[in-house]
């Protein structure tokens, strides 16, 4: 398949209509089709649309960032965080390593504390309205690299 490089402008919403994220105001987002840089919903809505073109996409939560996974929740003792000042909504790595979870603090319990590793938007149905900026071919480097940018990418 002939791989495009896709610029597009977004904004994104909850299905109540909560604005969740936007690039209006900044740069527009660029990715290569195929390269995971934006969630698999998002991507085939993108998939064939030309510079111009203006669409409200719905990207059900299993095309988006996933179902919420009860697994993903755990209660750990609260001296064995890494820190002593904590709220509810805190968000932190859990390791030293770029690649390890990020957990979200869903509630403190006495001496334990709820963490949540599901992505925060996991069970979310997202709208987004799209402007495509520019579409073209993927040049061969752009292929094996793929482009920066991400929007809802991860």
């Amino acid at each position: 398949m002939a791989r495009s490089v896709i610029t597009f402008h977004f904004v994104l919403r909850d299905a109540a209509g909560r604005l969740l994220d936007t690039s209006r105001g900044g740069a527009p987002v660029t990715f290569v089709e195929g390269d995971g840089a934006v969630i698999d919903g998002l991507a085939a809505g993108l998939r064939g649309l030309p510079a111009g073109a203006r669409r409200v996409l719905v990207v059900p939560a299993a095309q988006g960032y996933g179902e919420r996974d009860g697994e993903l929740v755990r209660r750990v003792p609260r001296r064995s965080l890494p820190v002593e000042d904590i709220k509810v909504g805190d968000r932190f790595q859990t390791g030293p390593d770029r690649h390890a979870p990020i957990v979200t603090i869903a509630g403190i319990e006495g001496d334990e504390v709820v963490l949540d590793a599901n992505h925060p938007l996991a069970g979310v149905e997202l709208h987004f309205e799209v402007e495509v900026i520019a579409v073209r071919p993927a040049t061969a480097e752009e292929r094996r690299r793929g482009a920066s940018g991400t929007a809802g990418g991860g």
